[in-house]
């Protein structure tokens, strides 16, 4: 969440966007967001799986091969312990327009469909994918809906000045210091 934060802070025109959907949804009212709410929360959405895409939360994911995967020419025997690195097939220019920048538009339904599948892993993939993935991105969009139709957000320690240094989670390397301007 704060990633995604820390990305909208420095993004002006994406801020703008989510904004205005907020605002078409909730108008001046100040109430919590409802299931309806949040399904209507699109652009907010693509924002935050863009923010994972570039920034996922887990930096690496560590499974053991349960049978003999061949890549390439080389066979990986079963047993062995495999490494995968969620950020390198996001940032794959096979399959994103644009792999270095912040672009929501990447998560358009037609882009999507026409995607691999494994190219987007901030979750994990497969039969030991985060079952709690959809609950954190509902969860995700009501916290940040509560912030954004409110705030105005300015990153004070922008990329590249604050890079994301993996540990156990992947963290900026300043934290995440922001302005909060009131709407």
């Amino acid at each position: 969440m704060g990633f995604t934060v820390w990305w909208l802070g420095q993004m002006e025109e994406c801020q703008k966007k989510v904004h205005e959907e907020l605002d078409s949804i909730f108008g001046d009212s100040d109430r919590s967001p409802t299931s309806e709410d949040l399904k209507q929360m699109v652009y907010l959405e693509k924002c935050i799986k863009e923010s994972l895409r570039l920034t996922p939360s887990v930096p690496l994911i560590a499974r053991k091969l349960s049978e003999d995967v061949v890549v390439g020419e080389t066979t990986l025997p079963e047993g062995l312990t495999v490494v995968v690195v969620p950020v390198t097939t996001a940032r794959d220019p096979r399959y994103w327009e644009r792999p270095e920048d912040f672009y929501p538009e990447h998560f358009d339904a037609d882009k999507v469909a026409g995607r691999d599948p494994y190219s987007y892993i901030p979750f994990s993939a497969g039969p030991r994918n985060c079952i709690g993935q959809k609950f954190a991105l509902l969860e995700e969009k009501a916290v940040l809906s509560w912030i954004f139709r409110r705030y105005h957000v300015e990153t004070k320690d922008p990329f590249p000045q604050n890079r994301p240094i993996p540990e156990l989670i992947l963290r900026p390397s300043n934290g995440v210091r922001v302005a909060l301007t009131k709407r």
